[in-house]
Formats: structure tokens, sequence, C-alpha cells
């Protein structure tokens, strides 16, 4: 379903010129004749993830995990070579993005449904669902700037896990809420994969990974160190370390 040939992610480094206006213009009239040095945040990425695979991604901060998430879920386009996603995608990478304060949590599970790509009457039918999932029956009709941290979390983690999808993007959001609404998580995810679904988990924590991934990549300086099972790509990242 996922599928990365010789893939490569190059960034422009930030060039400081001060901070004065005059400075900036000056800049931008010269920025043509200008080579700015280049920043390789991915290199060379090649792997395929068959459907119903679940892939932990490892690594240390600046490995380059992130980054390829964003090309995986075509936030961003590759440097060079291909990527190819075949399937829908619910991707959690930024937990709550798309939630308005000022709304109740009802208002904000359509609100935040419609922007991830769900249809009103798709919302309207899993809504039930939604917010017995997150825990949230006697809030719901409460403005969502009242709710904690964990509350706030549940429910937003709650509207993008029952998305209609394929593939399954998560990165570092089964951190959110109690140990009881992680049982949860993790058991809706492990139905979500049973039933064919494709996982892509991002972690730090290997009890999470472990929880629900078989296979391993390892990251490192924007490379693929490892393509193994998850056992042995953490193994190697430990050693590492």
């Amino acid at each position: 379903m996922i599928i990365f040939e010789h893939v490569d992610k190059i960034y422009p480094k930030q060039v400081t010129t001060g901070h004065s206006f005059k400075a900036l213009l000056s800049f931008r009239r010269q920025k043509k004749s200008i080579s700015e040095p280049e920043f390789t945040a991915l290199h060379d990425i090649n792997f395929t993830i068959e459907q119903g695979e679940s892939v932990g991604i490892v690594g240390a901060n600046g490995a380059g995990k992130s980054t390829l998430l964003k090309l995986l879920t075509r936030v961003a386009r590759p440097s060079r070579g291909t990527v190819r996603v075949h399937g829908r995608i619910s991707s959690l990478l930024e937990v709550g993005a798309g939630f308005h304060h000022e709304l109740s949590g009802r208002e904000n599970i359509f609100l935040s449904g419609a922007i991830l790509g769900m249809p009103q009457h798709v919302i309207r039918k899993k809504f039930d669902a939604i917010v017995d999932f997150a825990g949230l029956n006697d809030v719901i009709d409460v403005s969502v700037k009242k709710y904690s941290t964990g509350m706030f979390l549940r429910l937003a983690f709650s509207v993008g896990i029952h998305l209609d999808s394929d593939i399954l993007v998560i990165d570092e959001a089964l951190a959110v809420g109690d140990r009881e609404f992680q049982i949860r998580c993790y058991e809706k995810i492990r139905d979500f994969n049973a039933c064919g679904g494709t996982l892509i988990l991002v972690s730090h924590d290997e009890s999470q990974l472990k929880a629900v991934c078989q296979r391993g990549l390892l990251m490192a300086h924007g490379k693929l160190i490892m393509d193994a099972s998850l056992t042995r790509a953490l193994h190697q990242y430990s050693l590492s370390i």
C-alpha cells in the first residue's frame, strides 16, 4: 500500500541577514545571486509496506521520522524519488489541530471531522461512538476551553481514530489520556489492524510500539538504517543510544 523509492527530502537552510527591515529588503534584492546551503532531511529512503502490516518507526530526535510522515501523508513532497500511497489515510500527527476553544465538544466534533474530510452524515452516524470512546458524554455540550488537557486530547484523538481509512498514521499521539483510555486506544488500533488496516506508528515509548507493531524501521541522520522485526530494530536502536 505504501512505496518509497529512492526518496530524498532537501530543505534550504535559513540565511541570517539581520533583523532590520532594510536588511531584509536588501537580502531579497540579492536573493537570486545567493546560493543557500541545503539540509538533507531524508536521503535515499526505500521501503514497501503491504496492506495489514503494523510498522513502528524509531530513531532519535532529528532522525527524519516526522519528515517521512509528512511525505507519507502528502503534507510535503519529496525532492527526489517517488512516494506511492494506495488507500485512504487517517493521520494523527497533531492531536487537537482544528479544534476551536470557544466551541463545545459537540461543535468541535463536527468542525474537526469536516477538516479531516468526514462528510456531515458520516459524522452524525459516528457521533455517539466518538463521544463514548472519549468518555465525555456528560460534558459534550460544554465549551472545550473548560476541558482539562486530558479531556481535550481524548476527544481530538477519538475523532481522528473514527475516520474511515485504510492507513492509520500516528505520531506520539498514544500518550494522550489516562491508562484506561490508552488501553481503549490499543484495542481500537488492534481491531483496525485485524480488519486489514495498515498502521504506521512513530513513538519513543517501546511499550507502545510493542503493543501494536510487528515490524520496525530504524532511522538515523535522515537514512533508513534497518528494516526488520520491531524487536531487532529496537535492539539496534538501544545500541546506538
